[in-house]
């Protein structure tokens, strides 16, 4: 075997290996072996067909796939074992002539990564501050979801709670029936069908009415795409939220101890500002991460990002599930294939992978790491707050992987607090 090797960007070798002559020689003959036990060749029992019998019976090309099929891998491994060449996944091969058998091969190898001087990063938190508009739109909020429903002798609304007996029908099959049915006229619902709530807006009660509504071909539900649903409604009642008045009474009937509407606006605020700090450290959290991504240098080989895309679309897919929507509807209601997701992915999940590798070559260089007790401590957090589920999750994090899996989790956690502190310069206070 000959073998050359070349290192090209993103972290990869090139292989060009040569089989010798009588490696083929050998490795034709044990493909001969292994076919003859399975091939029928007429006018010989099963194993007994001499080889020139069986290559005029399934052709030469069957023979020479056959053999390569076990030769190039073989090769293939003995080649990156005798280089010392530390693959992270799979090569990608190419035959590019069988005479001699000749192919390279495109190998992943680690990244490498070259930290800037991440130890003299300075970065000024935010402020955080309350408006009073966003308390005032909290209350708000509040008040309307506390306020009674009460009927009004008037048109409909888009925010009414009407009272409605309807039935549906697509090309005369029923797709509703209901009576009695409570339905919030709300602009863009999507039930039963999109544009319905738009047709009940203006209609008064005891009005009966009539229409249809085109579903455009793309539609989600594949069996509705591009139909005419036919409705008949009649409205026997109309309600309008009843808006209390903003005072200690009020306050008082929300029911978790408050006294006075002082007492509720200061739960606001300190609620408002509790996920204003949050949202803060998260913002100020990536600002330092970009700020030691962006002057170190990153090369990585382009299948970890191909994995990282896989990751983001099988996350993507559980939460779909969670609301009942395959990905395959999703991608068919936004008129994109799964290819063109994979490629609307890729920049998100290349910056991904280069932010992983810099952490992790931060935690190298600042020698983080966690221990048993660490990973054990956050095992029992998260099994306390799992409720039911608690026990399942100890049993799940007992598993090598799964507590390797958190490892890096908490590594990870730990690395990017203490380059928080080093922008913040609490570091040098510590």
């Amino acid at each position: 075997m000959k073998v050359s090797t070349e290192r090209i960007e993103n972290s990869q070798m090139v292989l060009e290996v040569e089989a010798e002559p009588e490696e083929m020689v050998r490795s034709l003959d044990e493909a001969y072996h292994r076919l003859v036990m399975r091939a029928e060749v007429p006018g010989f029992r099963r194993g007994k067909a001499p080889r020139e019998m069986l290559e005029r019976h399934i052709g030469r090309e069957a023979l020479l796939e056959e053999a390569l099929e076990r030769l190039v891998p073989q090769l293939l491994n003995r080649a990156i074992a005798e280089q010392g060449i530390e693959a992270i996944a799979p090569p990608e091969v190419e035959i590019t002539q069988t005479d001699p058998v000749t192919f390279n091969a495109t190998v992943p190898v680690h990244p490498t990564v070259e930290l800037g001087n991440y130890r003299e990063l300075s970065i000024v938190p935010e402020p955080v501050a309350v408006a009073e508009e966003e308390v005032n739109k909290v209350i708000e909020q509040v008040r309307y979801q506390h306020a009674p429903w009460e009927p009004v002798a008037r048109p409909i609304r888009f925010g009414d709670l009407v009272t409605i007996d309807v039935v549906g029908s697509v090309e005369g099959k029923p797709l509703l029936d209901r009576n009695d049915m409570q339905f919030q006229v709300l602009q863009d619902l999507p039930f039963p069908v999109p544009g319905f709530a738009e047709k009940l807006e203006g209609l008064e009660k005891g009005q009966d009415k009539e229409f249809s509504i085109s579903l455009p071909a793309d539609y989600g539900a594949s069996e509705l795409a591009g139909k005419e649903c036919l409705f008949k409604v009649r409205v026997s009642e109309i309600k309008e939220k009843k808006l209390p008045e903003l005072n200690d009474e009020f306050a008082k009937s929300i029911g978790e101890g408050f006294e006075t509407l002082d007492s509720l606006t200061e739960r606001v605020v300190s609620n408002l500002r509790l996920m204003s700090e949050e949202g803060a450290r998260r913002r100020y959290e990536e600002k330092v991460i970009d700020a030691v991504v962006e002057p170190s240098s990153v090369e990585f080989p382009p299948i970890l990002v191909e994995h990282e895309i896989d990751r983001l679309i099988a996350a993507q897919e559980r939460e779909l599930r969670e609301s009942k929507i395959s990905l395959e509807d999703y991608l068919r209601t936004r008129r994109k294939s799964k290819e063109e997701l994979r490629e609307e992915l890729r920049p998100l999940a290349s910056r991904q992978v280069a932010r992983s590798l810099v952490l992790t070559k931060v935690a190298e260089a600042e020698e983080i790491a966690v221990t048993d007790e660490e990973i054990d401590g956050e095992v029992e957090t998260m099994a306390q707050g799992a409720g039911e589920q608690g026990e399942e999750l100890r049993k799940f994090f007992n598993s090598p992987a799964a507590r390797q899996s958190l490892e890096k989790a908490l590594v990870t956690r730990k690395t990017v607090k203490r380059l928080v502190e080093i922008a913040s310069g609490e570091a040098q206070s510590t």
